[in-house]
């Protein structure tokens, strides 16, 4: 053989060249590259991808994305969807580049073309976790996310991804199929339930208390078994959060509204009114019946006319009936007026002229059984107002009403003697303090 017949000056320049038994194809217009050079390249390439996308494209379609009329895309942006995308440019190049290098191992070039996909998997399922945030937010924007947060859905399946990813993860980098991995995920079932017991749980109550309609972000809560008693202001898939009127947050497990009780206020607030249930304690050695000067002087109250009139003359109807007229005189025989009797009626007249009262629920002045403390006159009404600072002005207004009016029925409210009544008892002469 000639000098320079195997040599490559003789060799025809642009054409393939054998390496043992294993043929590699040009890249980039280069012939044959190298191991060193290669990497250089394959690296170089990547290095100006990554500032390519992250200087020019994904600026370019954050600007799109301003400018646009839509609201979705600013939300995309704004959770950095398109930002996590980025890196999977270089990351491409070099899992691709990396077969084109000639004279690397055939082993380390699979080893870094399956760490390439499994960074692909990671870089793309944490950008389909910021895809779901920017959703929840965009679905919060409409008016039935209130009643209907998702926010627990996408959690779930935020879960879901990330544990489906972990297993394309690590079966491509031991280079098994995925399905050989979950041929053997039940085998860790009982593992798996006991780690993540609590998050099943939540999201399983989460779909019922969705589903259900049972709490919404906004609803006044109390749940006394874990000191909350506030507005929810965050539904998760593991937590809700309630903000107290202290302003403190209390977070709560979300199973744990299945195993417990709670109150939600929600339904005062959509049917307009807000309950008053409370009652005063009358003196019972004041309970007495009406003299005719009194029963006069009653019929002259504005709220009582009516009430004063019918029941005179029911009274005096049933006496002329049942009474014989000699024994008329006698207050135990037929029906009296009283003045305990009177003050409810005027109080049932006043809560039905009151501006604030809600006249379409029920509105009940009843007498409650007998105490040591006096006979109880509960007032059960509902107002028109349902905040919570003017229904405590209207429930005062109404009570200081009620104590003042007392006496003009001849009526005391009970009160424990205080250490000045004891004094007073006791002929203590001091002069009482001013």
């Amino acid at each position: 053989m000639r000098d320079g017949e195997d040599g490559g000056e003789d060799s025809e320049p642009g054409r393939l060249e054998i390496v043992g038994d294993v043929m590699h194809d040009a890249w980039l217009g280069i012939p044959e590259l190298h191991a060193g050079g290669g990497i250089l390249v394959v690296l170089a390439t990547a290095l100006a991808v990554q500032v390519l996308a992250r200087r020019v494209v994904l600026p370019l379609a954050l600007r799109v994305a301003q400018r646009s009329r839509t609201s979705w895309d600013d939300v995309l942006a704004k959770h950095g969807v398109l930002a996590r995308l980025v890196p999977i440019a270089p990351v491409v190049v070099i899992g691709r580049g990396v077969g084109l290098i000639v004279g690397l191992d055939a082993g380390l070039v699979q080893f870094v073309e399956r760490m390439a996909l499994a960074v692909i998997v990671l870089v793309a399922v944490r950008a389909f976790g910021a895809l779901l945030t920017a959703v929840n937010e965009i679905y919060t924007r409409h008016p039935q996310a209130l009643g209907r947060p998702i926010k627990g859905y996408l959690q779930g399946l935020k879960v879901l991804a990330y544990i489906g990813a972990a297993i394309v993860v690590i079966a491509t980098l031991l280079d098994q199929s995925p399905w050989y991995l979950l041929s053997g995920l039940g085998a860790m079932t009982a593992i798996l339930l006991l780690i993540f017991r609590d998050t099943l749980l939540s999201f399983v109550a989460g779909i019922q208390l969705t589903t259900n309609d049972l709490i919404r972000v906004g609803d006044w809560l109390e749940m006394p078994q874990f000191d909350a008693d506030g507005d929810v202001v965050d539904i998760s898939l593991n937590t809700v959060k309630v903000q107290n009127w202290d302003a403190t947050i209390t977070v709560i497990p979300t199973h744990k509204f299945l195993e417990n009780s709670f109150k939600n206020w929600r339904g005062m607030f959509e049917a307009g009114g807000r309950r008053i249930k409370r009652a005063i304690n009358i003196d019972v050695s004041t309970v007495r019946f009406l003299t005719p000067e009194e029963i006069e002087r009653m019929s002259r109250v504005v709220v009582l006319r009516e009430y004063m009139a019918a029941k005179t003359r029911e009274v005096e109807a049933h006496n002329r009936a049942a009474v014989p007229a000699d024994a008329a005189d006698l207050p135990v025989n037929g029906r009296r007026l009283t003045n305990l009797g009177t003050f409810r009626a005027y109080i049932e007249a006043y809560l039905r002229a009151h501006p604030r009262i809600h006249q379409e629920r029920i509105r009940i002045v009843r007498q409650l059984h007998p105490t040591p403390e006096g006979v109880p006159l509960e007032i059960y009404v509902f107002t028109r107002d349902t905040a919570w600072v003017a229904y405590e002005g209207i429930q005062a207004d109404i009570f200081d009403h009620v104590l003042a009016v007392a006496p003009e029925f001849g009526l005391r409210v009970f009160q424990a003697p205080a250490g000045s009544d004891l004094a007073r008892l006791a002929g203590d002469a001091r002069p009482a303090a001013r």
